[in-house]
């Protein structure tokens, strides 16, 4: 397992992110919506979960090891679905799928990254996940699913907290879009970020890759825009979802569930699993930290259906925390996405081995042999 020992944190690898790729690609990364309050409250709600460590117990040791899906992975965590993907570290998703694919984690490719369904397919051998925004066309919708399952995708996960572009200051203000819009701010950034700026030479513009059989090609920044208005429908319903799990014959998982009543729909049309989520505080200011309804909705319902999360997840103990507080499996994405800014090609097998680490010594400090016996260590308020 690479290991860099300058960077032992994933806020280390935030800070030398920071350093390495153009403001207005970090802030695509690391920003929020509004006033970016639900932002900060995502971690900072989760660690105020405690745990309760039994030193006395009789202890066997403690295993990473999760079964979800029918599928043992090496450990509880895996890599959420991001947008831009190769405007933040070039080839960032070939990367971290292949990080994802030799450490036996789940890596699920976004519907509007900048690599195809394809090539991940190629690196993982068939096992990676294909996040779908819901196209406005049954032709395109149709094709995307063919494509997934042609790919040997094993799990679909569908979006259900976009029904609206999120309001982000800082992307207007930084024009961003695919590509950047090259204002006179923007190219001194890049100038300043050499090693950024080589490896984007190296890989090639950027580009959505999944989107590309559906695109016209050399369209303009204001008709890419368009294209995307028109492409997708955004806002999902109940009738997309149970036209989509009569196509889809594998697994399919719900994400940005936020509520007990969505969570009884999920499982009212048959889905496979719910993942708790706010977009990482993207979407809705207003609304609540992902730990909240993620307690609620997996004391209620995680018995009838695996109840994972995302949002706000910055390390092996919040991992911990959200095991505790009854998740059945996380995801990140902008941990993961740190590490490859900050170390390139080790990104992702260094970010893996930070998260694993630090879990691994929270199970043995507490006694907690499997990752799903984590609830008995939950200290109630």
């Amino acid at each position: 397992m690479e290991y860099n020992t300058k960077y032992p944190t994933i806020d280390d690898l935030r800070n030398r992110a920071k350093k390495r790729i153009p403001r207005f690609a970090f802030e695509y990364l690391d920003g929020g919506c509004n006033e970016e309050v639900n932002l900060k409250k995502n971690t900072t709600e989760i660690r105020k979960v405690e745990l309760l460590p039994r030193y006395l117990k009789k202890f066997n040791g403690a295993s990473l090891t999760t079964e979800l899906f029918g599928k043992n992975y090496n450990a509880p965590f895996g890599v959420a679905p991001v947008g831009l993907q190769g405007l933040m570290w070039p080839n960032s998703s070939e990367i971290l799928a292949k990080a994802a694919f030799e450490n036996n984690i789940p890596f699920i490719l976004s519907t509007v990254t900048t690599s195809s369904i394809e090539r991940i397919s190629e690196i993982t051998e068939g096992n990676a996940w294909f996040q779908l925004y819901h196209p406005t066309e049954e032709q395109v919708r149709n094709d995307l699913i063919k494509r997934a399952e042609a790919a040997g995708c094993p799990v679909m996960v569908l979006l259900c907290d976009t029904p609206t572009f999120g309001f982000r200051p800082k992307e207007i203000k930084n024009g961003l879009s695919m590509p950047p819009k090259m204002s006179v701010a923007n190219i001194l950034q890049i100038l300043g970020k050499p090693k950024w700026a080589m490896n984007t030479l190296r890989y090639g513009q950027p580009n959505f890759e999944v989107l590309k059989p559906y695109m016209p090609k050399d369209l303009n920044l204001k008709q890419l825009g368009q294209f995307m208005d028109r492409t997708f429908s955004k806002r999902m319903d109940v009738d997309k979802i149970a036209a989509i799990r009569d196509l889809w014959k594998g697994k399919l998982v719900l994400k940005g569930v936020a509520t007990e009543d969505d969570a009884e729909r999920a499982i009212e049309l048959g889905l496979d699993g719910i993942i708790v989520s706010n977009h990482g505080g993207r979407q809705l200011d207003a609304g609540e930290s992902s730990i909240r309804p993620l307690t609620r909705i997996a004391g209620k319902y995680g018995d009838k259906i695996p109840v994972m999360m995302d949002s706000g997840i910055r390390s092996g103990p919040d991992i911990a925390r959200c095991m505790a507080s009854g998740a059945a499996f996380t995801f990140m994405g902008r941990s993961f996405m740190y590490g490859v800014a900050a170390l390139g090609k080790n990104g992702g097998n260094h970010t893996i081995s930070i998260l694993k680490t630090q879990l691994q010594q929270i199970m043995e400090q507490i006694s907690c042999e499997g990752t799903s016996d984590f609830t008995r260590y939950l200290v109630e308020k």
